[in-house]
């Protein structure tokens, strides 16, 4: 391996540009994110990221030998950096000081009549927002459309997809209505988790084919053009006092409901 340069300022034009994506103005403007993690980093290697520069310690590089031959052979550039450097970069209480920037790819969903997928309506936490893709994956669909909300790409939504938004088709799209209209145009089932006195109960719903599932923001749910645009409203019945449940949880149960109990584990 040729030799790697070091970086010990924390004043480094690389080093400020990277930091600056851990704020979504950054990755909108340049359409790169920054991803932590060995794990995290690692997956977007092999799931065919493109990989611009990898940030590591090396320490972190003895630690992490696979996952660093992994992204350093996919990285345009590599560089090492000091533990002190790696606190600029760093969005967690406990650092694995492995970095990498990656570049952002045009992931389009391309609606199949015979998948299922998540359509999330303005969605403002990032830890729901990476929970319900990581539900979607684990319970077999296809892909996510993100509409508004919060971004995808932020450290946060990342981590607690758990790789999940790096490794399946994610798109944004300004309007979740419009965005609904590809599905709808191939008679696609469009389900929204509403709290509304016709909603039928999720466990009535029989959906052994594709569809999608729209999950509504944090606090006002759905918007009503949205819901215009579904098919059936559905609701998660509850005993006791609790009324509803948090956007991530909500998800992952009807994703079981709707999708994950008919799916096969080889598929």
């Amino acid at each position: 391996m040729k030799q790697i340069e070091t970086i010990v300022s924390r004043a480094n034009p690389k080093i400020r540009d990277a930091a600056a994506l851990l704020g979504a103005r950054a990755r909108k403007e340049t359409g790169l994110f920054l991803v932590e993690g060995a794990r995290l980093c690692a997956d977007a290697a092999q799931f065919g990221a493109q990989v611009q520069t990898v940030f590591i310690t090396p320490d972190a590089a003895k630690t992490y030998p696979r996952q660093f031959e992994t992204v350093s052979s996919a990285a345009k550039a590599v560089y090492y950096i000091t533990d002190a450097v790696a606190e600029k970069l760093s969005d967690t209480a406990s650092s694995q000081n492995f970095f990498c920037v990656l570049r952002r790819s045009r992931a389009d969903v391309k609606p199949d009549p015979s998948r299922f997928y998540v359509l999330t309506d303005r969605v403002q936490n990032p830890d729901n927002l990476g929970a319900l893709a990581r539900s979607a994956e684990a319970f077999g669909a296809a892909g996510m459309v993100v509409c508004g909300g919060c971004d995808p790409y932020a450290p946060k939504a990342l981590r607690a997809s758990m790789g999940a938004l790096l490794r399946f088709p994610v798109e944004r799209a300004e309007s979740a209505a419009d965005a609904l209209e590809a599905f709808r145009t191939l008679g696609m089932p469009v389900y929204a988790a509403v709290l509304h006195k016709d909603a039928k109960d999720v466990r009535r719903i029989s959906s052994r084919g594709g569809g999608v599932l729209v999950i509504g923001n944090e606090g006002s749910g759905a918007g009503e053009d949205v819901i215009a645009k579904c098919t059936d409203l559905v609701i998660i019945p509850m005993a006791g006092r609790a009324e509803s449940l948090n956007a991530a949880a909500a998800g992952a149960v009807l994703l079981w409901e709707l999708v994950g109990k008919y799916a096969s584990p080889n598929e």
